[in-house]
């Protein structure tokens, strides 16, 4: 060991305190902010349309039922109840004497929060499916009007706005998903059904404690409610169909719970003893929709309704009508998913959504009441010449006022020591931007991800530039960019060079020294170099073992590194968090995720008092197939205190959530514009796992 190396372990035994002024600036007392990303969720511009069922489809019919705003999913048509018409303005009472309205009731992610709404549209002509009619019933100059069916009064304050799952309206009580109540248990779902009474607000769980129910269905009496629930199995880590049974209760109180099919997703009733749900065929492999009939002394029988050759899921069906059910496709060769009809006396399919849009995914159909209409969500695109704006940060809402949330437009986001520059990765690029969404450059045109900015070095900010999710001797290196060079050329330092998979660098409070990963010894460890010379100055282990150690970052106070490891279980995909002095001392692990679980992604907040981070420790909350793609369908961010108190779940959605940040200042809770939509705001994917046809043994599915 030479002099140098002798130095710079010395180095790493004496502590790093410094003044916190120095590098960030005081909240002063307003509040934190934490940003993160969402996968692929500003490509969702999901609208509700709905086509005739007794009429050839065709654009010029298809009706665009939601109003454009937002987010909007997971509909349902409701039969008119006095409850409902209660939340009329008197005004559209008046016309209901003259129209014939549709009434609709679904999921909107208003304001970056999920809630239900209820809208009444009304429009002269969307029941004329012979006229020369419109795309939109927005175009035709409707009444509409909206109302949230949930509001803070009626939930008292105590649940947040966390429905997405299949809302249903029986009488008046609405039935819906939601995610507000911790289940207690590390990697268990908080996802649960409840019933509100509209008039009083009087709410009931239905779900029983340390359950976790998908996809509530009332049947047509409001009597029995059906559910995908995990009972008392639980989540073990599905991504694509879960392994979910179907169970029915009492819609008024929860009671009489029977489990009545042994494995299936998604249930609707067609009369109070005929339900339908999917789940995957054991003998050849295709997601089918299946018939379950339960006779009065409790006998259930099974029917396969679609046959193989085509996956055929979330089925839809209209009160005692056995003629035909609706259902979402995947058909070999096709890369969309598409609604269809599928005639039960026939038994054959009749294509509906692939003739009005081919190249757009449809999810989730439901069936008007008199069979006349199905709906679904779909991609509005640039539909009624609006052009969405591209949100830089979307503006999340919380319980607390002194907490601003935020969903980025990126992945990696990272602020600069006074907060009034965030770098951020779209891969390839990295790209560095100020909060209010001006002067926004890309910095880097190469493949790279994580961020980090040096906090004595203006302008620099480091990345690990390469593939990811490689291997340890895959190159992958760590550069150190300056975001304000004049020249782009000269703008780049690599600091590593070995070859071997470098990344997650992060750079201690003083500048001098940065932690990361490395797979130099065949197995992902970390380490630390010279900041200013890379590994070249001066070079120590700071972990070592046969697993994978990753994600590292420094505590602004310089006390601990928080890395996430799967040195519990090396090699099984599980990531725990744990927190090491930079002299490799106090090891400790900070929270368990669970058996099997991921917590990933830890940063310290300012103050290094709090870290925020992602996992599943909240489960899943829907049934994946039910969303768009998502390499891990799950993901919620999270806050705990370096003693591993005061858990605190930010985040309540469906999607992956990942990459937080913490900012060094509060930020106004209001979105911020990057620029209007100028490409495809449809350009996400279709599950990747439906893209495999059970009959190729041996077909590889790309991710």
């Amino acid at each position: 060991m030479d002099i140098a190396q002798i130095l710079f372990f010395v180095s790493l035994l004496l502590p790093l305190h410094l003044s916190l002024s120095e590098h960030r600036i005081s909240n002063a007392g307003d509040g934190d902010t934490i940003i993160f990303t969402t996968l692929g969720r500003s490509h969702y511009e999901f609208d509700i349309f709905s086509l005739s069922t007794t009429h050839p489809p065709s654009i010029s019919v298809e009706l665009q039922l939601t109003d454009g705003e937002s987010v909007n999913f997971n509909g349902y048509f409701p039969s008119p109840s006095p409850a409902l018409i209660s939340l009329l303005p008197d005004e559209t009472l008046i016309q209901l004497e003259d129209s014939s309205p549709l009434h609709l009731i679904y999921v909107t992610e208003r304001n970056g929060t999920s809630s239900i709404y209820y809208d009444l549209v009304s429009s002269s002509n969307y029941s004329d499916t012979t006229s020369n009619q419109r795309r939109s019933v927005l175009e035709a100059a409707p009444s509409r009007v909206q109302i949230p069916l949930l509001s803070s009064s009626h939930r008292s304050g105590t649940i947040v706005n966390s429905f997405k799952d299949k809302p249903s309206l029986i009488g008046e009580f609405l039935v819906y998903v939601s995610t507000h109540e911790n289940s207690g248990e590390p990697r268990t779902s908080w996802t649960a059904v409840y019933s509100t009474e509209l008039r009083t607000g009087l709410t009931r769980r239905l779900t029983p404690s340390g359950i976790a129910d998908f996809s509530p269905a009332v049947s047509p009496s409001g009597n029995l409610t059906a559910v995908a629930s995990y009972g008392e199995r639980g989540w073990t880590g599905e991504v694509e169909e879960l392994s979910t049974d179907i169970y029915v209760f009492l819609t008024r109180d929860g009671t009489h719970r029977v489990k009545v099919v042994e494995h299936g997703g998604w249930p609707c009733w067609v009369d109070d003893s005929t339900l339908y749900f999917h789940k995957r065929s054991d003998e050849d492999g295709w997601i089918s929709v299946y018939r379950a009939i339960v006779s009065e002394n409790g006998t259930v029988t099974i029917q396969r309704v679609t046959p193989p050759g085509v996956h055929a899921f979330t089925p839809a069906t209209s009160p005692n009508n056995h003629e035909f059910i609706a259902v979402a496709t995947r058909r070999p060769g096709n890369d969309y998913r598409h609604v269809e009809l599928f005639d039960l006396k026939r038994n054959e399919f009749i294509e509906l959504t692939r003739l009005v849009a081919p190249e757009s995914h449809h999810f989730n159909p439901f069936i008007s009441p008199d069979s006349s209409r199905v709906g679904y969500h779909s991609c509005r695109g640039e539909g009624n010449g609006r052009r969405s704006p591209l949100l830089l940060l979307e503006n999340i809402q919380t319980t607390t006022s002194d907490l601003s949330l935020f969903r980025i437009d990126g992945s990696f986001p990272s602020f600069s020591p006074k907060g009034d520059r965030i770098a951020y990765v779209k891969m390839p690029g990295v790209y560095v931007v100020k909060p209010d969404g001006s002067d926004r450059r890309e910095v880097y045109t190469g493949m790279a991800f994580s961020t980090a900015w040096d906090p004595v070095r203006p302008g620099t900010v480091y990345s690990s530039s390469g593939p990811t999710f490689a291997t340890e001797r895959t190159e992958v290196d760590i550069i150190a960019i300056d975001v304000d060079a004049a020249d782009k050329a000269l703008s780049v330092r690599r600091l590593t060079t070995n070859g071997k998979n470098n990344a997650f660098p992060w750079p201690s409070p003083d500048g001098k020294r940065i932690v990361f990963r490395s797979g130099r010894s065949g197995h992902k460890n970390l380490y630390l170099m010279d900041a200013e010379k890379g590994e070249a100055g001066g070079l120590w282990s700071l972990t070592e073992g046969a697993w994978s150690d990753t994600m590292c970052t420094w505590s602004p106070d310089g006390e601990w590194i928080a890395f996430a490891s799967d040195r519990e279980n090396p090699g099984s995909g599980s990531f725990e968090l744990f927190l090491i002095h930079p002299n490799g001392t106090g090891l400790r692990k900070l929270i368990q995720s669970g058996s099997g679980g991921r917590t990933n992604h830890p940063i310290f907040s300012p103050d290094s008092k709090t870290i925020v981070f992602t996992s599943d420790y909240a489960g899943i909350s829907a049934e994946p197939i039910s969303n768009p793609h998502h390499y891990q369908p799950y993901g919620d961010i999270f806050t705990v205190k370096l003693d591993g108190s005061n858990l605190r779940r930010l985040t309540h959605n469906s999607y992956e959530d990942g990459t937080p940040a913490w900012a060094p200042r509060f930020i106004n809770p209001n979105d911020v514009v990057l620029r209007r939509k100028n490409d495809s705001s449809c350009s996400f994917e279709d599950c990747h796992w439906l893209n495999k046809n059970p009959t190729l043994k041996d077909q590889k599915i790309s991710c």
